[in-house]
Order: C-alpha cells, then sequence, then structure tokens
C-alpha cells in the first residue's frame, strides 16, 4: 500500500484528491494538512511514501517546504499541485526537491500517470515545462532578469504585478511589511528598476502575473 499526504488548505480539492486517488486499490491518502507547519509535523511523525503539495499555502510558501524536505526526509517524493502554471513555478519546484509539477486544471488521468511514474523513482515532466527546462539548457531564458532573484523576491514581484498592496502581500507571504519592503529592494535591485511600475511592466510582459486561487 502506497501512503500518501495531500496538503491543501482547501478542503474540497483534498476530498477530490482523495476520491481519485482511491479509485486504485493500491493508493491510500493516510494524511491531510490545510497548512506547512502541520504538513512538517505530520511528516516527522509517521511514514509517507509521496506528498501531494500545493505551493500556496498560507503560512509557509511550497518552494519553502520543499527545500525543507529535501534536507530532512530525502526519500520522500513531491509532487507540487498548483492553480500557478507551470512557466511561473515549475522550474523552481524542481529544483528545490519536486519530482513532479502539475497545474490543477490538467486532467485527472494526468495525476494517476504522474503519481505512478514519480512513485517508479522518476521525474514527471510535462511537454510546457520540458519545453521550459530545454530553453534554459541551451541559454535561450538567460536574458530574463527575474531568474537571479530569490523565491521570496520573486513570488513579491509576482504579487505586486497581480495587484497586491504591501499589506496584501505582507499578509499572504507571513511577513513584516518591513521585511516585503527589503525584498522587494532587492528585487529591484537586482533587476535594474528604479522603481515598482517598471518591475509590474517587466512581470506583465513576461506573463509572470500569478492565477487567482
Amino acid at each position: 500500500m502506497i501512503n500518501i499526504l495531500v496538503v491543501d488548505d482547501h478542503a474540497l480539492i483534498r476530498k477530490g484528491l482523495k476520491q481519485l486517488l482511491e479509485d486504485s486499490p493500491d493508493l491510500k491518502i493516510t494524511g491531510e494538512a490545510a497548512t506547512g507547519i502541520q504538513a512538517i509535523n505530520m511528516v516527522r511523525a509517521q511514514h509517507f511514501d509521496l506528498m501531494l503539495l500545493d505551493i500556496n499555502l498560507p503560512d509557509k510558501h511550497g518552494i519553502e517546504i520543499l527545500k525543507q524536505f529535501k534536507t530532512e526526509q530525502p526519500d520522500l517524493k513531491i509532487i507540487v499541485l498548483s492553480m500557478y502554471p507551470e512557466d511561473q513555478y515549475g522550474v523552481r519546484a524542481l529544483k528545490a526537491g519536486a519530482m513532479g509539477y502539475i497545474n490543477k486544471q490538467s486532467a485527472s488521468d494526468v495525476l494517476l500517470h504522474a503519481t505512478r511514474q514519480v512513485l517508479s523513482g522518476k521525474k514527471y515532466i510535462s511537454d510546457t515545462l520540458a519545453e521550459q527546462l530545454l530553453n534554459n539548457l541551451i541559454g535561450e531564458s538567460q536574458e530574463l532578469m527575474h531568474q537571479s532573484l530569490s523565491n521570496r523576491e520573486y513570488q513579491t514581484l509576482c504579487l505586486m504585478a497581480s495587484g497586491k498592496s504591501l499589506s496584501d502581500i505582507s499578509e499572504i507571504m507571513n511577513l513584516s511589511p518591513k521585511t516585503v519592503s527589503v525584498y522587494r529592494g532587492r528585487m529591484l535591485a537586482k533587476m535594474g528598476f528604479t522603481n515598482n511600475a517598471e518591475a509590474i511592466h517587466y512581470a506583465i510582459t513576461h506573463h509572470l502575473v500569478e492565477s487567482q486561487e
């Protein structure tokens, strides 16, 4: 029996995933978590073979959780499920330790295929993500300035571009406004921008505006 932990702050999503996966007799969702901290505590307390992880949680960003588990539980296989398209967080998720990245709008058979592939020890990469990885490999994306940003700086840029205020971003990222301002300043400096408008224009031009979950 394969033990699966589902980490998503939406109860309906967790219920839907449970119904989908448990149609397969060898797959069993034995844990559900609504926050990053809850997921971390559950993994420390019991064994899971696979985690299905939403990237946008109320307390910790999915990329941070991935990095933590890569250190603490390197054998735990993780697939990221998100409303964000692959070109926003796919490569970052794989670099942080995920073995697959799936858009929540994908068909149910995609999730089942990805689950089987990851459980067999292979990474699952969609066609869209494969193309992005290939572009990175051959250097076609070297001119994209946002690739130099840390995950927090990148998240700040995306939230700014989606119209979020400083207080909104502070609440979403669970950080103080002062800390968010630091990330904003670093982001502007790294990208060579002098104000928010330039950064927002760049993000919109390069399709980095986050989808609303």
